[in-house]
């Protein structure tokens, strides 16, 4: 049992009822993370605001925003993320190889696309801290300084987003409920 409130528009903080009424409009519901976030209005508008700077303000297309996101869940063991992004992806029509590669940690399909999820591991393991060698192989596989920068703006969308999943066990919406998951090897 959680801790935490799962808020709707009517009983959340004065500060967060507009960002509900958002959220609510562009999914037809208020996800549960947007309803746990609300406690923290200023969490929610900088969850948000991340949210879309990394969607529709970086130079990644649909898969690579894809890979850098799955990523980023499966290596924090984000039982509500992962769910939702593979979702996510279906909507952004991402190829199910990708989402599957990514939430199993298999080979991805191309050398590119395996590159970014390398970089993102190394960055978020590492905590920063990667290599000359790590980020002379980025840029050797097609990947700019800006891409790596970018990189760091995904991973703190995604460590705003897992560790409070982790702290408020939010439960998994349910229209992302058929693409439960848990990681490969606690499989039984």
């Amino acid at each position: 049992m959680s801790r935490f409130t799962f808020h709707t528009i009517e009983n959340a903080p004065e500060k967060s009822r507009a960002l509900l009424e958002h959220s609510a409009k562009g999914f037809g519901r208020v996800p549960g993370l947007h309803a746990v976030m609300a406690e923290a209005p200023a969490l929610l508008e900088g969850y948000k605001q991340l949210h879309r700077l990394f969607a529709e303000e970086t130079s990644f297309d649909k898969d690579e925003l894809t890979v850098v996101w799955q990523t980023i869940n499966v290596e924090h063991e984000c039982h509500y993320c992962v769910p939702a992004h593979t979702g996510i992806a279906k909507m952004m029509k991402v190829d199910d190889a990708i989402s599957q590669a990514l939430r199993d940690e298999t080979p991805l399909p191309n050398d590119r696309l395996e590159a970014l999820r390398d970089f993102t591991l190394q960055v978020v393991r590492q905590r920063g801290n990667v290599t000359d060698e790590q980020v002379d192989a980025f840029i050797k596989a097609g990947f700019t300084n800006r891409h790596i920068l970018e990189v760091i703006l995904g991973v703190a969308q995604k460590v705003m987003s897992n560790y409070t999943n982790h702290l408020a066990e939010t439960p998994v919406d349910a229209p992302m409920q058929a693409f439960a998951w848990q990681r490969a090897d606690k499989r039984s």
